[in-house]
């Protein structure tokens, strides 16, 4: 499982690169801490049940700021 989490710091890591070269700099930014916290994490050896706990604590976390996002930071499109 905490190879899971280093795999999920390359993807992205891919997506933090892809943006900077998009001139996204705010979402490459955003993307290049995701990859910290995800490979830092990948190498402190939880036990599985603590990796599976902290997934479902950043899909929860990120679901719910993405939603947030859309619905009431968004202009509605005309």
């Amino acid at each position: 499982m905490a190879r899971m989490f280093r795999v999920l710091g390359f993807f992205t890591l891919t997506i933090g690169l892809m943006a900077f070269a998009g001139n996204l700099v705010e979402m490459a930014l955003l993307f290049f801490l995701q990859t910290a916290f995800f490979v830092i994490l990948g190498y402190l050896k939880f036990t599985e049940r603590t990796y599976i706990l902290l997934f479902w604590g950043y899909m929860i976390v990120t679901f719910t700021g993405f939603s947030y996002w859309t619905v009431f930071q968004m202009d509605l499109p005309l």
